[in-house]
């Protein structure tokens, strides 16, 4: 299968790493626990006013290199390739990507290896990628195109309001085994 494997929130704990910067920062706010999150954008967490604020953080230089793996992201995809599988990170920049796009490759050869850099697509549509599955936190993965993959929401307190098909790196097995089955994959199209 080609795999597809969104970067943010389902490999790098984007979540307890903007908890650890906001509450480093001193803020009057308290700080969003990662499992209290309702909102895919972290800034929609926080009051209208201060909003600029967690914007500040995330785009602020190192902060998307530094954010450390999610527990059985790395092992689970070194798995996935040798059990024969295309395995490939797509992933969204943000608008203000100055730090964003140099450092999420940073963050993948730091975690993944040199080698795994070519394994990356940077794209802010990922419906115009190519794919058997597409496994990201957003809940609803919109664009230009009608995907050829199929979306597995990666589990976080924010997406649960989401009835689909899901999974974490705890049951990723099980979820894409029995996928497998149903899928015509791109090796045999």
């Amino acid at each position: 299968m080609l795999i597809l494997i969104d970067q943010d929130g389902v490999l790098a704990d984007f979540d307890r790493g903007f908890y650890n910067a906001w509450q480093a920062s001193g803020h009057a706010y308290p700080a969003v626990e990662p499992k209290h999150r309702r909102n895919f954008y972290v800034k929609d967490d926080y009051p209208k006013d201060i909003q600029a604020d967690a914007v500040d953080i995330i785009t602020a230089k190192g902060f998307f290199r530094d954010l450390p793996a999610i527990t059985g992201a790395v092992e689970s995809l070194n798995q996935l390739l040798a059990l024969g599988h295309d395995v490939r990170i797509c992933t969204s920049p943000l608008n203000i990507y100055k730090n964003c796009v140099q450092e999420k490759y940073e963050w993948v050869e730091q975690h993944l290896g040199l080698d795994f850099i070519a394994r990356m697509i940077v794209t802010k549509d990922k419906t115009v990628v190519h794919g058997d599955v597409l496994i990201d936190d957003k809940p609803i993965v919109t664009g230009l195109r009608i995907p050829t993959w199929q979306h597995i929401v990666y589990d976080q307190p924010y997406n649960r309001h989401v009835d689909t098909r899901r999974m974490t790196w705890a049951n990723w097995q099980s979820v894409l085994l029995n996928l497998k089955a149903t899928i015509k994959s791109y090796e045999t199209a």
